[in-house]
């Protein structure tokens, strides 16, 4: 059964999200104040709050937050699509820079668009709160590891 087919018999709620996020990703990405907003088949929404810890000294959010955020979408939008936690790696990461953010928090729309055996592809858009036009737009290559990936 490939990772598309296995998606579609489970679910992954709001709650399981929320408790990958608090449980998975290193100290330092917990510590950027990530939340799970939304969760769906192949899409989710995650906020970043934004205050001094992710903002560099020019007064906008910081670049490297701005990836791991994006990273933690992937991770979280991989595992709605899966229905449940994979061990997974980062394979790519692009991520085109379009405008600063200063006010409000980041807001990031991860979206699933291709899922095989073992590599998976998406795209994250990162947004200022209230905004219309992105700030970031980042597509991703993840592989998923180890044993459970192949029966996925």
């Amino acid at each position: 059964m490939s990772a598309v087919s296995k998606a579609a018999d489970t679910a992954l709620t709001l709650d399981e999200a929320r408790r990958i996020l608090a449980t998975m990703p290193a100290p330092c990405v917990r510590d950027l104040g990530i939340t799970v907003e939304a969760v769906a088949a192949s899409r989710v929404r995650l906020r970043m709050a934004n205050g001094p810890h992710v903002r560099h000294h020019g007064g906008v959010v910081c670049g490297q937050a701005l990836m791991a955020l994006a990273d933690t979408a992937m991770v979280i939008g991989l595992s709605a699509a899966l229905g449940r936690f994979l061990p997974m790696t980062t394979v790519t990461q692009t991520t085109h820079f379009l405008r600063s953010i200063r006010d409000g928090d980041v807001v990031a729309e991860c979206r699933i668009i291709r899922m095989g055996r073992n590599l998976a592809f998406g795209d994250v858009m990162l947004y200022a709160e209230g905004g219309i036009d992105p700030a970031v737009q980042v597509t991703s290559t993840y592989a998923l590891i180890g044993d459970k990936a192949a029966s996925a």
